[in-house]
């Protein structure tokens, strides 16, 4: 399996996958913790994937989407953005209408 079919696999399994630094119980830079606070405050299941564990996947992921920093978020299926969209996104409301409009679950409807 190419790293393109692995990481399209991944985006595919789960409504919401974070290609991150570390593991959502221990991320390995501030910000793919904020990414893990914010998805954790709004109380959304993700899948976060250690892109630490292999080279081939972390320069996979930044080819694949075009973007060059980690950690990179991926909404059914969909290309988000990395920590300051996802922040900023947080912030105003944006990211919780996504996460709605696209039929993903929070326990928390919670603002910033």
């Amino acid at each position: 399996m190419s790293i393109e079919q692995f990481i399209e696999n991944e985006i595919k399994s789960s409504d919401v996958v974070v290609f991150m630094k570390g593991t959502p119980q221990f991320p390995m830079c501030g910000f793919s913790g904020q990414v893990v606070q914010i998805l954790d405050h709004l109380g959304v299941p993700y899948k976060g994937i250690n892109v630490l564990e292999s080279d081939e996947l972390r320069q996979g992921i930044k080819t694949y989407s075009n973007w060059p920093t980690i950690p990179q978020v991926y909404i059914k299926g969909e290309f988000v953005g990395g920590c300051d969209i996802v922040r900023e996104m947080f912030q105003a409301g944006e990211l919780q209408s996504l996460l709605e409009e696209k039929g993903v679950p929070m326990k928390n409807r919670a603002t910033a």
